[in-house]
């Protein structure tokens, strides 16, 4: 009876050549050990530590109050339940925003206390030259353009992006600027289809989308939104694969009714 082999650990070379392939990448968010070890042994090919713990584990409005020491914990501790995906981790606002030299800082701090696979930056022209310096310094970066969160209050809100002309235009060239800059991916939130799948089509890095239509390179989704665990707002671009809440719901009164009740433990489950 022959092994199975252990499938090869995704890197940055396997993106490349995922997107010369035209293979699909497949992205999800994790935050701790024990999603992070079911993402990857149900074959993810890389799983984002996103500042959207802020939302999804905290409990803030918006990403902005994560902190640097905040993704070192959650990055960790994804990456010891992780064999093969592609960890990558988000520099949270204020870790790189006032100077080329926090920027540095701030990733070289992520990759060495997490042992991530890479950090992913939000931003076109005016985070160029902390990216630029970022992967000089030997670290993978995955930019992030369109409805960028950290920026949310400068926009006003999280509707879509890069509907006008001249939006559209920017963004396009801030996607060959983060090219340029070393960028080995590229996430690309909330913006027509269109424009996403000019980009992925244009520039040689793997484009994972988010609401940014088919014609990508990936999909990238929060976990919680995809199993369906969260009763707030649902975007459009979200299709839920379970009801994980209604299920633990159930799960868990079941359980209270029981303890209550007086039927667990039974005999069998004491010693």
């Amino acid at each position: 009876m022959s092994e199975t082999k252990p499938q090869a650990k995704v890197t940055v070379n396997t993106f490349r050549q995922m997107k010369q392939k035209g293979e699909k990448i497949s992205m999800l968010t994790a935050y701790d050990y024990t999603m992070a070890r079911i993402l990857d042994q149900a074959g993810v090919d890389a799983i984002l530590v996103g500042d959207s713990a802020a939302n999804v584990i905290h409990g803030w409005p918006t990403t902005l109050p994560i902190t640097l020491d905040q993704m070192i914990f959650h990055g960790a501790a994804v990456v010891r339940g992780v064999n093969r995906a592609l960890v990558v981790v988000d520099m949270p606002f204020g870790s790189y925003q006032a100077s080329v030299e926090q920027g540095v800082n701030s990733a070289v701090r992520i990759m060495k206390e997490t042992l991530a696979d890479a950090v992913k930056i939000e931003g076109g022209a005016r985070a160029a030259d902390t990216i630029k310096r970022i992967t000089d310094a030997g670290i993978p970066v995955v930019g992030h353009l369109g409805l960028t969160p950290q920026s949310v209050n400068a926009f006003g809100g999280y509707g879509l992006r890069a509907k006008e002309p001249a939006e559209a235009e920017q963004l396009y060239a801030d996607a060959l600027t983060l090219l340029k800059a070393g960028c080995f991916a590229i996430v690309l939130e909330k913006i027509p289809a269109d424009l996403a799948a000019s980009i992925a089509s244009d520039i040689q890095i793997p484009v994972i989308g988010i609401g940014a239509g088919a014609d990508v390179d990936g999909q990238v989704l929060v976990g919680q939104d995809m199993l369906g665990m969260s009763d707030m707002f649902r975007p459009k671009f979200v299709r839920q694969y379970a009801n994980l809440r209604q299920t633990i719901t159930h799960a868990v009164k079941a359980y209270n009714d029981d303890v209550k009740s007086g039927a667990f433990p039974s005999s069998d489950e004491q010693y």
